[in-house]
């Protein structure tokens, strides 16, 4: 029966792994067929033609350097935003934080349409007019809720108890957020700000209003739909993924050396615990 079990979790993996990972294959495999359709089937030779194209579009690597501009205000801006609002949420109990969870969690739900809409909307009522600025604004309308709620996740693990000490001891509110507190949030708050970044990067909904007459990626795709999408396109995404797997390898590669270290001084201080005795 365990082996069974053990053969359908694997080829259950398997399929799963497979889903994933098929479309990229086909998408990176459409980047380097020599045909004016982003695909592989018919497979008409090997080509570097869409790189060469997609080096000569000044206008995608301007929508690039947009969506780059547009994703680090919001991370600039979501991760301080999100925090703050997860420590309060944290800091109170009752009606009230059920109340305040609600309200900040509420525009995950809501429709990137709606968001966008309402976003030039409520800044036009102030004589903001649109562009890049209010894309930043809109984004991060909803997406500091995300990192509300890893930050709130975190803090679940967080020892109240270390604060009062800290206090106790002569530590100002200025220390123990710096010290203490900011300290253990770290994963958090670098897993918040990866989300943020990424989300903005796909965001399509919201920049779609707010962005006047600024071009994004998401934007540049969008039309290119209507007029006519080249493997340029695909070669972009490739180089993207590339990016983000080397940068997801050295991340792993650089935790187990940090981890490798931490456990040789463990073993170190264990040992030396043992001569003393």
């Amino acid at each position: 029966m365990n082996t069974n079990r053990r053969i359908l979790g694997h080829i259950y993996m398997g399929a799963f792994l497979a889903y994933l990972m098929i479309p990229l294959f086909v998408m990176a495999g459409a980047a380097f067929n020599d045909s004016k359709l982003p695909t592989v089937i018919p497979w008409k030779g090997f080509t570097d033609r869409w790189f060469i194209d997609l080096w000569n579009d000044n206008r995608i690597w301007g929508a690039l350097g947009n969506t780059l501009l547009v994703a680090l205000a919001v991370v600039a801006i979501a991760v301080p935003v999100g925090t703050a609002g997860a420590i309060l949420v944290n800091s109170i109990s009752g009606r009230v934080r059920s109340i305040l969870y609600g309200m900040m969690v509420a525009p995950i739900l809501i429709p990137g349409v709606v968001i966008g809409i309402s976003t030039l909307l409520f800044w036009n009522q102030f004589s903001v007019g649109s562009g890049l600025h209010l894309s930043v604004l809109g984004q991060v309308s909803y997406i500091a809720s995300f990192v509300m709620l890893l930050v709130l996740a975190r803090l679940q693990s967080f020892d109240q108890g270390l604060e009062e000490a800290a206090l106790d001891l002569g530590a100002t509110h200025a220390q123990v957020m710096r010290r203490i507190l900011l300290p253990h949030l770290y994963p958090a708050l670098g897993a918040g700000a990866a989300i943020s970044f990424f989300q903005s990067i796909e965001n399509f909904n919201v920049t779609l209003f707010t962005r006047g007459g600024a071009d994004t990626l998401t934007v540049y795709v969008f039309s290119k739909v209507r007029s006519g999408i080249t493997p340029s396109i695909n070669a972009l995404a490739l180089i993207m993924i590339l990016i983000t797997l080397s940068a997801a390898i050295w991340y792993e590669i650089n935790r187990r050396r940090k981890a490798k270290i931490e456990a040789a001084r463990e073993s170190e201080a264990r040992r030396a615990e043992a001569l003393e005795m």
